[in-house]
């Protein structure tokens, strides 16, 4: 039985959307979008997310971590697929937040796969009630990417991306939806972007406050 490995990357899900979460995963952007560090370091490390965000149960990650540990080329081209969907997502929605034209490039991709997530859905009718499920195998190691894609789809279809925020901290980047009452949230974690904002302001009215006493 294959183990699960874990990286301690210490995840965090305050986008609001499966797919904002998703484009997260790393540990901070330049103004330039450039990914300054990346938690999607190898297939583990996306199976490992995808369990966190309750994207595959733990049987199912095991199972697909078994069948990656025994296919690595199939498994780490899944990985590369992921983080260039990753980065399309990104420049779509940040594109949304700026107001400007998406490129057709990422839209492409984004259409493809969502095109892939629908031919693995298949109706079903059990207690009474109809639903959609994931029709698939332990070998599909993609499965971790067609909820996130549909995610993505539903999003920006929903007619509705005026809460969609990007983190104004330094360095950071993360996508969110602010749905806060009066629409004032800035930073993706008060405790993290918010408080090290605070800390720098603080910081700066100390240096004024010194520099106008040696001008006394």
């Amino acid at each position: 039985m294959a183990k699960i490995q874990t990286s301690q990357e210490g995840w965090k899900f305050v986008g609001g959307r499966l797919c904002l979460d998703f484009i997260n995963t790393v540990g901070g952007r330049l103004n330039s979008g450039e990914v300054l560090r990346d938690k999607l370091a190898d297939y583990n490390h996306l199976l490992e997310w995808s369990r966190l965000a309750g994207v595959t149960s733990q049987t199912e990650s095991r199972n697909l971590a078994g069948y990656a540990a025994s296919h690595q080329h199939a498994a780490q081209a899944t990985r590369e697929r992921a983080v260039l969907l990753r980065e399309a997502l990104f420049r779509i929605f940040n594109s949304a937040v700026e107001g400007r034209r998406p490129r057709e490039g990422d839209l492409d991709m984004l259409s493809r796969e969502v095109q892939s997530a629908w031919a693995h859905e298949r109706l079903t009718h059990t207690g009474g009630a109809f639903g959609w499920i994931w029709e698939h195998s332990d070998a599909a190691l993609d499965r971790i990417l067609w909820p996130v894609s549909l995610s993505a789809g539903e999003l920006l279809t929903s007619g509705d991306l005026s809460r969609l925020r990007q983190c104004g901290g330094n360095e950071c980047g993360w996508m969110f939806l602010d749905t806060s009452r009066n629409r004032s949230r800035l930073w993706c974690d008060m405790k993290d972007c918010g408080n090290r904002a605070k800390v720098r302001r603080f910081r700066k009215r100390q240096q004024r406050g010194h520099r106008l006493a040696r001008s006394t």
